[in-house]
């Protein structure tokens, strides 16, 4: 286990023409990164319910619709969050 910790040390060094300018970008990104992938997920995820929905009961395509929607504009709100965050940081 401590030789995996020191590699790991070892590899999270800077490159040698990396500056702390560059650096200090990756946070933002990552977390620019996890709130993309967490958006996606959401938005597929009300996709497939909505989907699933509609097929036991099509009478109420258009309430399902109108929910679904929102639901979906609330979960790309995070990337958008996370996106005028990380510009910024800058």
């Amino acid at each position: 286990m401590i030789d995996t910790l020191n590699l790991l040390a070892d590899v999270a060094q800077p490159a040698p023409g990396a500056t702390v300018e560059m650096i200090k970008y990756l946070g933002p990104t990552f977390a620019l990164g996890v709130a993309g992938l967490g958006s996606a997920i959401g938005v597929g995820m009300v996709g497939a319910k909505a989907a699933e929905a509609v097929g036991r009961n099509p009478g109420a395509f258009g309430n399902i619709l109108t929910i679904s929607i929102i639901g979906m504009a609330l979960a790309e709100a995070i990337a958008i969050y996370a996106l005028i965050a990380f510009f910024l940081y800058k």
